[in-house]
């Protein structure tokens, strides 16, 4: 099956490559950056990540894409959809380098990937796990017309952060656009 490249007016939505480890692993080295991702992590353990994304695509056909810049074809972040085993729906998040915080890229690659899982995964219903002291991922969730659900715990091993869950059914999201 050949690899989905997603495209919006700024951004290529892409699998994730072998030469994305260095960039990886410097915006997972920004304190500020990873905060709500996860945490500060070693270049070993984000290896171990992208692999992992890796992997979803060869044997799901889906997980985070890795985010280009179009302009200047820089890695940005990762984006997109996510259900590992065990997680509390099907989810699609965002994590982005610190500089490009506030132009956009987050909600315009969300909504891309929404349609896409909606599309060509045949979901019914999207999450977004938001730690309740991210007001910008809050922000992000609520410009794609996604709600507050719930309160829990992750799964292990991430039994002890607690996230808010927001999110919007595929019926919601398609009305939504259709009034765009």
């Amino acid at each position: 099956m050949p690899e989905p490249i997603l495209e919006t007016e700024r951004l290529i939505l892409r699998p994730p490559q072998a030469g994305d480890l260095d960039a990886w692993a410097a915006m997972m080295a920004d304190e500020e950056t990873a905060r709500f991702i996860g945490g500060v992590q070693p270049r070993q353990m984000v290896w171990r990540s992208l692999c992992v994304m890796a992997g979803g695509f060869a044997l799901y056909g889906y997980a985070m894409f890795s985010v280009i810049e179009k302009s200047t074809g820089r890695w940005i972040g990762r984006l997109g959809p996510w259900k590992p085993e065990g997680w509390p729906g099907t989810e699609i998040g965002w994590g982005l380098v610190r500089d490009v915080w506030g132009k956009g890229y987050a909600t315009e690659g969300a909504a891309a990937t929404m349609d896409w899982a909606f599309d060509h995964l045949g979901w019914t219903d999207i999450i977004h796990c938001i730690d309740e002291k991210n007001a910008p991922s809050r922000k992000v969730a609520e410009r794609l017309g996604s709600t507050y659900r719930y309160d829990t715990n992750m799964p292990a091993p991430l039994e002890n952060m607690r996230v808010q869950i927001w999110g919007q059914t595929k019926d919601e999201w398609k009305a939504r656009r259709a009034k765009a």
